[in-house]
């Protein structure tokens, strides 16, 4: 039996040096999922910056988790 695609949640995900007014609602399967998703698309980029923290707010639940995600490889490791 194939196994179910996973399931989509909605994200609300902004990076850190933008106001949380400009946050973007994305559909993704995880909070990491939704950050890195951010970060590709993500036009605001701060100076020569080698990483940049984002902020990923599940909109269901109101939980929320932050990362670093480093520009060149994609990486990304959770902020404390």
């Amino acid at each position: 039996m194939p196994l179910a695609p996973p399931e989509t949640r909605a994200f609300r995900v902004h990076a850190r040096h933008v106001d949380a007014h400009h946050a973007r609602t994305l559909q993704a399967t995880s909070f990491e999922a939704a950050a890195v998703a951010y970060v590709e698309d993500l036009h605001e980029l701060p100076g020569d910056a080698e990483e940049i923290n984002v902020i990923v707010r599940e909109v269901e639940s109101g939980h929320e988790h932050s990362f670093r995600v480093y520009l060149e490889s994609g990486n990304f490791l959770p902020c404390a």
